[in-house]
């Protein structure tokens, strides 16, 4: 392995580290790593609902981002590529665990197996982030017009079936899914604007965890080195 100037490295393109690394330069990848990992962990998360499992799979598409180097041909940049790599390797790890299961059925109800998966992948540290989300979901309710308001209210917290909630509303069932159709729409977009610029920050990657990921991915790779 021949070691190069880091911080030096940093200022260069995609392909010329990637050109070095193949060339023996292998402890530049570390630059390739920092300036993606967080992108690639956000496409890993996103399919696998574990934070510890998608950061594995993180580490599994550097290595194999590395070992398949040469395969590279530059007609995507080279962040589409391990992006791909990571999301690929994110759904086969699901579906090879069976994991994958319809969030919804064909009449907008959760589904039980999407139920549970989600109650075993809360853990104590998201519990300030559950409350701030909880009041940013009250005042995005408040503000959805009355009827849709009750509707989302029977249907999504209090759990009414369709029938039910249109027997308490005395409309249509037909009317009851229009309403929570478009109240869910409405509260999407209210809470995107609500959240504002705390979006971007969603499922951050950095610091000591990608520091713990590059440790991790170039302990496996320098022995092919």
């Amino acid at each position: 392995m021949v070691f190069s100037d880091l911080p030096a490295a940093a200022a260069e393109t995609d392909e010329e580290i990637v050109r070095r690394v193949r060339h023996g330069e292998t402890n530049l990848f570390e630059v390739l790593m920092r300036r993606y990992n967080q992108r690639v962990f956000r496409v890993a998360r996103s399919v696998i609902a574990d934070e510890a499992e998608a950061e594995d799979v993180l580490q599994h598409a550097w290595v194999r981002a590395f070992e398949h180097l040469a395969q590279f041909e530059g007609r995507a940049s080279f962040a589409t590529w391990v992006t791909k790599i990571a999301y690929y390797e994110a759904l086969a790890r699901v579906r090879a665990s069976g994991r994958r299961v319809a969030l919804e059925d064909e009449e907008g109800e959760v589904m039980p197996e999407a139920e549970a998966r989600n109650a075993h992948s809360c853990d104590p540290e998201r519990h300030a982030m559950q409350n701030e989300l909880g009041l940013l979901l009250e005042r995005a309710v408040d503000a959805l017009p009355e009827a849709y308001r009750a509707v989302f209210m029977l249907r999504e917290v209090e759990r009414l079936s369709t029938a039910e909630t249109a027997e308490c509303l005395c409309v249509s069932e037909e009317a009851v899914k229009t309403r929570l159709h478009r109240s869910r729409a409405l509260l999407r977009h209210d809470l995107m604007k609500r959240a504002g610029s705390a979006i971007a920050g969603a499922y951050a990657f950095q610091g000591w965890r990608c520091d713990r990921t590059v440790r991790a991915v170039l302990a496996k790779i320098a022995p092919t080195a």
